[in-house]
Formats: C-alpha cells, structure tokens, sequence
C-alpha cells in the first residue's frame, strides 16, 4: 500500500467497526489537498471495509499493514487508542501502538474517555465535534 508517485500519505486507522474512521474518511475524501492520498487501515476486516466504503481509496488490514504504512504516512488521523498498547478493547497491539507513536508523521488523535485516557483540556464536546476539528486540524496542517 505505498503511496503512488510523490503524493503524500494521509492514513486514517480504526478498529472495532470502524465507526470514527468512517466519519473521518467522510469528512477528509472532499477536502485534502490534490497531492494527498486517503488511506485507510483496520485493527480488523470490518473497519477496514467499513472505512473503504466511506471513500478510503485503499486499505489494509492488521498489525503488519498498521506497522507498515505508518512508517510511510505524512498524517495519522484516529481515535486516541491507537497509540495505546492494547488501546481500542485490546485491538491494538503494543507493536502497533509503537509503530504508530513513533512513526515521523504528524497524528491527529480523536480523544475517547472510554479508553481509560483522560486529555486535560479536552473539552467534553460530542464525539462529532471532536471528529469535526480533528479533519479541520489534518487539513490545516497539510496546507502549511
């Protein structure tokens, strides 16, 4: 899953059913620059499709495919878990969770109290609020 020529790689990883990385994929796919390539990976099939039916225009599956394109990414967007050793109920292996923290791309991480992490500062807004500045956020930072 490289990305194609010199376009730059803007990964979107979720787990579970894929829920958050779906509106993601739904807020970014009309607004990331024409150099940018949407990509989705899954902790499982189910996020994986889901987020490629939202308009992902590749995806990938499990730990090697997060390991991966990590590495490879310009931009992470997901929920908070994905940097956590066993974040998302356990999907996320702590291969994965070190892949994905110490990957060099920028990350715009979703906060989520339901994985026992608590961001000081974090506003308590709804879960679409959150999904709404964190496209705004990745859309921001590909355009500096």
């Amino acid at each position: 899953m490289g990305t194609h020529s010199n376009a730059r790689l803007v990964l979107v990883i979720d787990g579970q059913g894929g829920g958050i990385g779906v509106q993601l994929v739904k807020l970014l796919a009309p607004r990331l620059p024409a150099d940018c390539e949407l990509c989705c990976v899954g902790t499982n099939s189910l996020a994986t499709n889901a987020m490629l039916k939202a308009g992902a225009a590749r995806g990938a599956t499990g730990e090697n495919a997060v390991c991966h394109n990590a590495a490879q990414a310009d931009l992470i967007v997901g929920p908070v878990g994905i940097i956590m050793a066993n974040g998302i109920m356990g999907e996320v292996s702590p291969g994965m969770s070190v892949a994905v923290s110490g990957a060099r791309a920028q990350k715009v991480l979703i906060p989520s109290s339901t994985c026992g992490i608590h961001v000081a500062g974090a506003e308590g807004l709804r879960l679409d609020e959150y999904l709404h500045r964190a496209a705004d956020t990745a859309v921001r930072l590909l355009s500096e």
